[in-house]
């Protein structure tokens, strides 16, 4: 067994983790950050998920350094990619002209710029990255985490690594229960929580749906393969709530959860730089095509791009069969390959049973495209995960701390130990309990210090999804920029404690304390606090 030393240890190489290693490399620390997949970046990569992002994510409302993510995705296309002159010079380039994010991009593109970011700290020494590494075991003395122990993937070999802070940024908050912190899971009470949208009872197998996202384009030919393993079990498969067979284009509308039909159009040939992907005028999924397109053809000079590339990322492959959290190994391996074959089967009913508009049935030029995703099998190299464990905080982020409904102009919960901001309405995907949609109006809120910092352990941090949220307020802080968000301040959190003697609870416990690390956060370029706008 190898074994290493480092001064903070960042587990899971998502979104969350690379941030956090980030932070605590421009705090001046040597750190080892380890990550389950071939691919760093989580949600943006690996799970290939264009982010979900709020309105003004252009101007304001994230920090410094995801905007640098941001600008340096749009940065590589204009460097290498053939895009025509208009898209070349249009500011807010939108690779793929997606109408759910501003920056729909292919997930390699976002595993470069992460890569480039990360390059400079490994080159000088202060970073080393284990990969595909995951945790299967932890050492604890008292209320501290000494140690990790990560395992290879292929090999089976295991590092231990030793650490004076250890951040948890993996998918699912594995390290909650290997180091014996306290966490939730699943779905909160109302008497515990006091939440309007909350059960009677606690369902703590009750969590949204996972999803295997997949790539795809539509060329010339018949591409149609062999019928997948189960498909016809998938073909009859249809949730009470649903309103119709899952492998169909009519799906709930999460808003109004009425039964709606989608639109699928390959290559509409419609002009990329007049796409508004503003999620306050509806969402814009009614065509699945464009919904998450991650390439537009038009962007590009003609014939670079023989189809757009559209990524699947639909309520229709939604999971809801059962959780992966808490169980035995052999029970999350087979809802995993469950979920696969559910994604296989919706993207062979695309090319055989969808309807067209034509009248006729199936897109048989619909193919994977594995190659975009990073597979051989054709889907996303890791589910998306929308839901883990949370660890139980200092502060517990709950629904009337932010939802318009409750709040209304008052505007989300002022936390006196801010630490980043974030907006997104409260989004929660059918669930493994046989729930429908929750997507509610919420305010643009801040993240509270507290809910990164677990109630006992002294040197354990939330970097990511794991944060002190409940099941309901989990649906509008899961998302890309505060995920990263989290993951930053964690990371700058714990070289300020190294810096300063100080532990994270008397950072967050102290006035003094507290506003001299967020005064360190200002300077990284961290928002702490939505702006207020006024005329003049």
């Amino acid at each position: 067994m190898q074994e290493l030393k480092t001064d903070i240890l960042v587990v899971g190489g998502g979104l969350g983790g690379v941030a956090a290693a980030l932070g605590a490399l421009a705090g001046g620390r040597s750190v080892v950050m380890s990550e389950e997949y071939d691919w760093i970046g989580g949600q943006l990569t690996s799970q290939a998920v264009p982010p979900d992002e709020h309105t003004w994510v252009e101007q304001f409302g994230v920090t410094r350094r995801y905007r640098a993510l941001r600008t340096g995705i749009r940065q590589f296309y204009r460097d290498h990619y053939p895009l025509t002159e208009a898209s070349r010079a249009w500011g807010d380039l939108n690779p793929g002209a997606g109408w759910v994010s501003r920056l729909c991009a292919e997930p390699r593109v976002g595993l470069a710029v992460l890569q480039a970011m990360l390059l400079p700290y490994i080159g000088g020494g202060r970073l080393t990255i284990l990969q595909p590494y995951r945790p299967v075991g932890a050492e604890t003395e008292g209320d501290r985490v000494r140690a990790v122990t990560l395992k290879q993937r292929d090999t089976g070999e295991t590092v231990t690594v030793q650490a004076a802070y250890v951040i948890d940024a993996t998918e699912t908050g594995e390290l909650l229960p290997l180091t014996g912190t306290e966490y939730a899971v699943g779905f909160e009470s109302q008497g515990d929580t006091g939440e309007p949208s909350a059960p009677a009872q606690a369902q703590p197998h009750n969590v949204q749906a996972l999803s295997i996202c997949f790539a795809v384009d539509h060329v010339d030919g018949d591409q149609v393969g062999d019928k997948p393993r189960n498909y016809d079990t998938w073909r009859r498969y249809q949730p009470a709530f649903w309103g119709a067979p899952m492998l169909s284009f009519k799906a709930p509308h999460p808003r109004t959860l009425e039964v709606v039909e989608r639109g699928f159009t390959p290559n509409p040939d419609d002009d990329p730089l007049l796409v508004d992907a503003d999620q306050r005028k509806g969402g814009g999924d009614m065509n699945l095509w464009t919904f998450r397109r991650i390439a537009a053809r038009r962007n590009f000079v003609p014939g670079a791009y023989a189809s757009d590339i559209c990524l699947v990322n639909w309520p229709m492959i939604d999971y809801l069969e059962g959780s992966i959290l808490d169980v035995s190994e052999e029970e999350k391996a087979r809802h995993l390959q469950a979920a696969a074959e559910l994604s296989h089967s919706m993207f062979y009913w695309l090319q055989t049973e969808a309807p067209r508009a034509d009248g006729g049935q199936g897109f048989r030029g619909l193919r994977l495209r594995g190659d975009i995703t990073g597979t051989s099998h054709g889907l996303a190299m890791a589910p998306y995960i929308r839901e883990g464990r949370r660890l139980l905080g200092v502060t517990r982020v709950l629904e009337q701390d932010l939802s318009y409904a409750v709040r209304g102009d008052l505007g989300a919960v002022n936390y006196r130990d801010s630490v980043g901001v974030g907006m997104y309405r409260i989004d929660l995907h059918p669930s493994t309990g046989g729930d429908n949609y929750i997507d509610v109006p919420s305010c643009p809120f801040q993240i509270p210090l507290g809910a990164l910092l677990p109630r006992r352990m002294t040197n354990l941090l939330a970097g990511g999804k794991n944060m002190a949220t409940t099941h309901i307020t989990n649906g509008c802080y899961r998302l890309h920029p505060v995920e990263w968000n989290v993951g930053e301040v964690a990371g700058l959190l714990a070289a300020h404690c190294l810096a300063t003697g100080r532990t994270p609870h008397q950072v967050q416990g102290g006035d003094a304390q507290l506003a001299e690390f967020q005064a360190l956060l200002a300077r990284e370029g961290v928002e702490t606090r939505w702006p207020s706008i006024h005329a003049y």
